[in-house]
């Protein structure tokens, strides 16, 4: 069964997109088959992997609000062995309809219980805000990776964040788990970046991964052509610390899958 990874956090602009293409492209080039959902109306992560707006496409409105079987709608991208569902402006509407529609919640997972076999991962971009598509995508998933911007007030942001996550595990799901914090827009050369990096590490401890984004002009580049950073610019900075983001995401799900086998053994 394909692990399902939310990349969320409230905040806007810390690099929740760029994480979510490149560490699915990352994931998929590692030789695991990844499926990509944009949650976002933005369009953002779709325009991100190669797919200009089309008001003709299929995209998860379809899906959430016309019960669209996925199989329709899911594309095939440029990466072999990466798939994306993709999003446009109507689903802004999706969150107003969603209201009156009874587990509302609960869409979004129902939907993937169809596919999730036929992945390794699933990789979802969430919104910006805790609306009714982040709370689908968050009570979906198995577990949730945040980007965090090395910046001032970080770990104030991401104490609110996990507050929310902890009521969505009270209520929504029991099961969601923290699958890491990654450090974006990491500049070595400031001390503010190594200040917050230190202190997001001395308080969430291996919750944080090694690998650590950095402030790339590359990588903020890649989007723009529609393109992965590692079919834009494979020898960049950015590129090597996605490459490495998605070997510690595949060593912690082994790492899990053989706790599991552990446990049943005994």
């Amino acid at each position: 069964m394909g692990r399902v990874i939310a990349v969320a956090n409230q905040k806007g602009g810390v690099g929740k997109t760029t994480t979510a293409i490149n560490l699915a492209a990352s994931l998929a080039l590692s030789e695991q088959r990844t499926l990509l959902i944009d949650c976002d109306p933005q369009g953002n992560t779709t325009a991100g992997i190669g797919f200009p707006k089309d008001p003709a496409r299929r995209t998860l409105y379809q899906a959430l609000i016309l019960g669209e079987p996925l199989d329709k709608i899911i594309l095939r991208t440029q990466v072999e062995g990466l798939e994306i569902i993709p999003a446009d402006k109507n689903l802004v509407g999706a969150s107003v309809e969603l209201v009156s529609t009874e587990n509302r919640e609960y869409q979004l997972k129902n939907l993937l219980q169809q596919i999730k076999a036929n992945y390794a991962y699933i990789i979802m971009d969430c919104p910006p805000a805790l609306d009714l598509l982040t709370l689908n995508a968050l009570t979906a998933a198995d577990s949730v990776l945040v980007p965090i911007q090395c910046e001032y007030l970080a770990l104030e942001g991401v104490s609110e964040l996990l507050d929310t996550l902890m009521r969505i595990r009270r209520t929504l799901n029991p099961e969601l788990a923290i699958e890491g914090i990654v450090l974006t827009m990491y500049d070595e050369r400031t001390t503010l970046s190594k200040q917050v990096a230190s202190d997001l590490r001395s308080f969430f401890g291996g919750q944080v991964f090694e690998s650590v984004i950095p402030r790339n002009v590359r990588l903020a580049e890649a989007p723009s052509h529609g393109k992965p950073i590692h079919f834009y610019d494979i020898h960049s900075k950015g590129a090597e610390a996605y490459i490495n983001l998605a070997k510690e995401v595949i060593a912690s799900g082994q790492k899990r899958v053989g706790k599991g086998a552990g446990s049943s053994d005994s």
